[in-house]
Parts: structure tokens; C-alpha cells; sequence
């Protein structure tokens, strides 16, 4: 049995973070109440506020993202 290690950690935040970041608004977030409009209406501090601010800075993240699923790409073919 493998040990989750750090790399695991991380690898398996870099792949909630992308899903978070290909989220549509249009077809996915606004139909069911989670538009950017409703998170800026000042319930920010709620919990659902919360995860909709996350997934709008995930989405804003997609360059930086972009390369940190290449460097990860590039250890997983070097490391085998």
C-alpha cells in the first residue's frame, strides 16, 4: 500500500483547483443560484459566499494554473 505523501496532497488540490476553475457561469453557476451578482450582494460571509468567492479566484488563477499542471506533467514523466 502507498503512503499519501506531500506531492499527493498537493497533486489532488491542483486537480480540485482545476475543476473549480472550469465551471461556467453561465450553464452551471447561475442556474442553480451561484453568480458572481449574488456572491457581491454582501453575503460574503456566509459559507455559500465563501465557496463561490473560491471558485471565482480559481477561475481568475487559469494562467498560473496552466503552469503548474505542466511543471506537474514534467515530474510525472521524469519520475516515472
Amino acid at each position: 500500500m502507498q503512503k499519501m505523501g506531500l506531492w499527493t496532497i498537493l497533486e489532488g488540490f491542483l486537480l480540485l483547483a482545476n475543476a473549480l476553475a472550469i465551471l461556467n457561469e453561465d450553464r452551471f453557476l447561475a442556474p442553480r443560484g451561484w453568480s458572481f451578482s449574488e456572491f457581491s450582494a454582501g453575503r460574503t460571509k456566509s459559507f455559500k459566499g465563501q465557496l463561490i468567492g473560491l471558485i471565482y479566484a480559481s477561475q481568475y488563477m487559469r494562467v498560473p494554473l496552466i503552469l503548474l499542471n505542466a511543471i506537474c506533467i514534467v515530474v510525472k514523466l521524469v519520475s516515472g
